[in-house]
């Protein structure tokens, strides 16, 4: 017989951004918020008003955001997190940080061995996580096209014939 927990919870992003849509206050950002996402986790971001300041923020949506992430985590199996931008910088709330598994040669070991060795990380872990942020931030726009393609990917298997 299954166990409850190894249900998996499969909504698409349209689905989760249309929840967000409307369960998040239009008096909390300017505009529509942003929605991140991956298996784990729903990243719900956006932009303050002016006036607001983020520590105001989020003290006095504390108990609102609760609430939406409770109701999420919940129907959508993924933890929540939260995040605003003010002035062009993002600050992220209660954000995951999740263990990921590789399986890395001599060569790419050393690499990450030197970044310990000179100061850049205190572990292999920390060295790779700084090693994807650099990337992130050196081939964002590759990386962005790279995403806007899946989707288009993932349009077209929409489009396409049903297994049986």
């Amino acid at each position: 017989m299954p166990h409850l927990c190894n249900l998996v919870i499969v909504m698409t992003r349209e689905e989760i951004e249309k929840y967000f849509g409307a369960k998040v206050p239009k008096s909390w950002f300017v505009g529509k918020p942003t929605i991140e996402l991956d298996d784990e986790e729903i990243l719900c971001t956006g932009v303050l008003p002016d006036g607001s300041t983020v520590e105001a923020f989020r003290e006095s949506t504390r108990a609102a955001r609760v609430a939406i992430a409770t109701e999420a985590e919940a129907r959508f199996g993924r933890k929540v997190s939260w995040g605003v931008e003010r002035d062009g910088r993002t600050t992220l709330f209660t954000t995951q940080s999740m263990p990921v598994m590789t399986r890395l040669r001599l060569t790419e070991r050393a690499t990450l061995d030197t970044l310990i060795e000179a100061g850049v990380a205190r572990s292999r872990s920390e060295a790779l996580a700084w090693c994807v942020r650099l990337v992130g931030r050196h081939e964002a726009e590759w990386l962005a096209d790279l995403r806007s393609a899946l989707v288009d990917v993932e349009r077209v298997r929409a489009e396409g014939p049903r297994a049986l």
